[in-house]
């Protein structure tokens, strides 16, 4: 049995995705999840906290599912490129939503530092991880920059065209 922390969690993915982090209120969040109100503030103190633990815990999935692609490859430059078919079994999968963390950036006022700096580690760890295979901080930052940029095109043309361009040029890349 799903626990109501967890209906609210994946409740609010499927809401801010559809409608937007502004546009999806708590009361909606709390019918939908089927949820009593005093368990949803039993959980989260407020919406900003809800979105802090949705982004939370949508990091440590994305992440796991990422490295379910690219940890069965053997070299880097394969782990690489595979981090890019992940992009598209996440298109196909959850029919090109985008990056939850890109998506409520362009939603939150510039001072809500307390989400700001969870989507800031997020990006964060995403350009570690390309550092850390490419050993080369000049690579790994185009590729950083393909890989968001790949994400952004696709949800928007709802196309997997750039991420599978993003990918040939990757394969060229010498490192």
């Amino acid at each position: 049995m799903v626990s109501p922390r967890e209906r609210i969690l994946a409740k609010s993915l499927d809401l801010f995705a559809k409608q937007g982090y502004n546009s999806t209120g708590i009361n909606q969040i709390i019918s939908e999840a089927n949820v009593a109100k005093a368990s949803f503030y039993q959980h989260f103190k407020s919406k900003e906290d809800l979105c802090v633990a949705f982004l939370e815990a949508r990091h440590k999935h994305w992440f796991s599912e990422l490295h379910k692609f690219t940890d069965a490859k053997s070299d880097s430059k394969s782990k690489v490129i595979s981090s890019f078919d992940f992009l598209i079994h996440m298109n196909s999968k959850e029919d090109f939503r985008g990056c939850a963390f890109i998506n409520i950036l362009a939603e939150i006022p510039s001072d809500n530092t307390k989400i700001l700096k969870v989507i800031q580690e997020h990006k964060k760890d995403l350009r570690d991880f390309f550092s850390r295979l490419t050993n080369d901080p000049s690579i790994s930052d185009h590729i950083y920059m393909l890989f968001e940029s790949s994400i952004v095109e696709s949800k928007l043309f709802k196309s997997n065209q750039l991420v599978e361009k993003s990918k040939s040029i990757v394969k060229e890349l010498k490192w």
